[in-house]
């Protein structure tokens, strides 16, 4: 005879319910810490991504602002006529560039933050207040020697930048 040992399937299925309810609560957190951990990889390379993206903005801005303004002056001087009319005189917070313009001229100057212009008659009693806003600025300063023009921008952070304009054409000679 051989003998059978039966087990009853209620217990054995009873054990098996409860061993696999607890693998899926395991394969469910094992999922959910994974996904976390995902998620928390994805923000951190986009919050880095992000600040990378300001800085670069920020910097080509201030690139930008110094490059336009050295660009307008360097236009200011060359639609001049004869560019060894350009004249500096005080005006405002520091220096003016003057274009004569028969009996008017065009002013260039710093005043309260901004890179100004002003056009008026040469003896006129108008201020610096007077004149239209071109940029923001931090400084403008000028001086002229032996027909080169020295101009130093400071933009809104400090930083200066040089720009050196001949008010000779190629082939002329300062007297």
């Amino acid at each position: 005879m051989i003998a059978v040992l039966q087990v009853k399937p209620a217990v054995c299925g009873g054990m098996t319910m409860k061993r696999r309810t607890m693998e899926y609560h395991i394969d469910g957190l094992i999922a959910l810490l994974l996904f976390g951990v995902f998620a928390a990889c994805l923000m951190a390379v986009l919050f880095t991504g992000a600040n990378a993206y300001r800085r670069l903005t920020f910097r080509n801005n201030m690139f930008y602002e110094n490059r336009t303004c050295a660009q307008y002056m360097t236009v200011k001087v060359r639609q001049m006529n004869d560019p060894r009319a350009v004249e500096i005189e005080s005006f405002g917070e520091g220096d003016a560039l003057v274009f004569p313009e028969g009996e008017y001229v065009t002013r260039v100057y710093y005043y309260d933050g901004y890179l100004m212009e002003l056009y008026s008659e040469k003896n006129s009693a108008l201020g610096p207040e007077a004149g239209e806003k071109v940029m923001e600025a931090g400084g403008l300063k000028l001086s002229l020697e032996d027909g080169m023009l020295l101009i130093t921008i400071t933009d809104r952070e400090g930083t200066g930048e040089d720009l050196m304009l001949s008010l000779y054409d190629e082939g002329e000679v300062a007297a």
